[in-house]
């Protein structure tokens, strides 16, 4: 948990606000924004503190996904909360996905938080911190990432129907950002060093449809791509069904999109997709991945599957299995499915036993880890560009274009002979590889 360090110190003469962030990318990035927005307001703000201070205000921005999500910001909320009690802190209040899908509940259950908001209260949450929503302040972003890269929010909420999604709960409908917002915040970021936008949203390819009545991610790239400074693209969270096919074209036109697509599929069985609600088959995902890859030579796939959603059979799990093995993702994640409720898939039956679904994922993981294992035996020997991320202990740690922060593989390179800064670009050998990491040398 990652609370689980704080330690009490003596009041400072001000107040400060400790933001503390549980979640995914679209939650950092919110409370990034939060920050920009307290910063701009000349408050002290500072982000997971570990020397809590007993005038601090804790703002706890939650998830609500799933239920370890949500078991951790419970946890999060109850310590912060504690130490309110005992006057370790001034205030807590709670913000994000799960008090804006369970602040009822939340405010019978932990009355001593001061205030509770939702996901789009922003301008009420600064309120309650004596701060003013500042419209002038598009870009002014705090970083919690290596100033090098950000995580680039092109849009709120979700309008598709999946079956196990709470997300159009907590989040509410799909709300494109204007192009011309995006490209200002893109060259305010850049000429603070940012070099990587890693565009984020809950459906990257709707993107335009409720603002320009049609799907306008390849138009954002190309403008994106314009800005000065910035020198790679990153796509995460693309949907299969109505995939842009156009956005491929612009991979292949312009140097600083990475070839690089997150597009988590779920699953392969056609009852499962049916059931899920994903609007597409297993023939038609099958041609996608297939057209991606075509139109794309080299792209990395990264996709995200669920084991043990209801009504899984042990004939449904087989084909997921075959199916990764035969398709051999360069990067895969595997959950658990969770009974969420007010979902669509809440009212069927949750009749795939917990010991079964966790033996599911670990089966997909143990093919993965073999598929990523020949996947990077064959870098061996080849010349990367990569982009250092960090120094840490014995190596420089960097990523190629094919790796997103924190899930994907890293390059690492020996530090005792070399120096490479963060943020910086170089090429590397590729000398050795394991499951999920590289090991290189700098081409002099």
């Amino acid at each position: 948990m990652k609370t689980k360090q704080i330690k009490s110190v003596a009041a400072s003469h001000k107040t400060r606000v400790n933001v503390v962030t549980l979640g995914c990318s679209k939650n950092l990035h919110d409370s990034e924004v939060l920050m920009g927005q307290l910063r701009g307001n000349q408050l002290q703000v500072v982000h997971e503190a570990e020397d809590v201070q007993a005038d601090d205000i804790v703002v706890i921005n939650t998830c609500g996904f799933i239920d370890n999500a949500k078991q951790e910001s419970i946890d999060t909320i109850l310590q912060y909360s504690a130490l309110k009690d005992e006057g370790k802190v001034g205030k807590v209040i709670v913000t994000g996905c799960l008090s804006e899908r369970y602040k009822p509940e939340l405010q019978a259950e932990i009355s001593n938080v001061d205030a509770y908001f939702g996901t789009n209260d922003l301008p009420e949450l600064l309120g309650a911190l004596g701060a003013d929503y500042r419209h002038e302040l598009l870009g002014e972003r705090m970083l919690t990432t290596p100033s090098h890269f950000a995580y680039f929010k092109i849009a709120e909420g979700c309008n598709r129907p999946c079956s196990f999604c709470a997300i159009p709960l907590m989040r509410g409908k799909h709300v494109s950002k204007p192009v011309e917002n995006l490209v200002r915040e893109a060259a305010h970021l850049a000429k603070n060093g940012v070099k990587e936008l890693i565009l984020i949203a809950q459906d990257l390819t709707y993107y335009g449809l409720d603002l320009y009545g049609r799907r306008n991610l390849a138009d954002l790239l190309r403008r994106l791509s314009d800005v000065d400074g910035i020198e790679w693209i990153r796509l995460q969270y693309a949907y299969p069904s109505g995939f842009p096919m156009d956005i491929l074209d612009v991979m292949n036109e312009r140097n600083n999109i990475c070839k690089y697509l997150d597009m988590p599929l779920q699953h392969i069985s056609d009852h499962m997709l049916k059931s899920m609600r994903r609007g597409i088959t297993k023939q038609k995902t099958i041609d996608l991945v297939k057209a991606i890859r075509d139109r794309v030579p080299g792209i990395a796939l990264r996709t995200t599957l669920i084991c043990g959603y209801p009504g899984e059979t042990e004939q449904d799990f087989e084909e997921l299995l075959q199916w990764v093995s035969d398709t051999r993702f360069d990067r895969l994640g595997c959950f658990t499915y969770s009974h969420e409720e007010n979902t669509h898939a809440y009212h069927l039956a949750d009749d795939v036993s917990e010991e079964v679904k966790t033996e599911r994922v670990d089966q997909i993981m143990e093919i993965q880890q073999g598929i990523s294992y020949e996947i990077n035996q064959a870098k061996i020997g080849r010349t990367y560009r990569v982009l250092v991320d960090k120094v840490e202990g014995d190596y420089i740690i960097g990523r190629t274009e094919y790796d997103s922060p924190e899930v994907d593989n890293e390059v690492l390179i020996p530090a005792a002979d070399n120096y490479l800064a963060p943020g910086r670009f170089a090429e590397i050998r590729i000398d050795r590889a394991e499951d999920f990491d590289l090991y290189g040398t700098i081409v002099k």
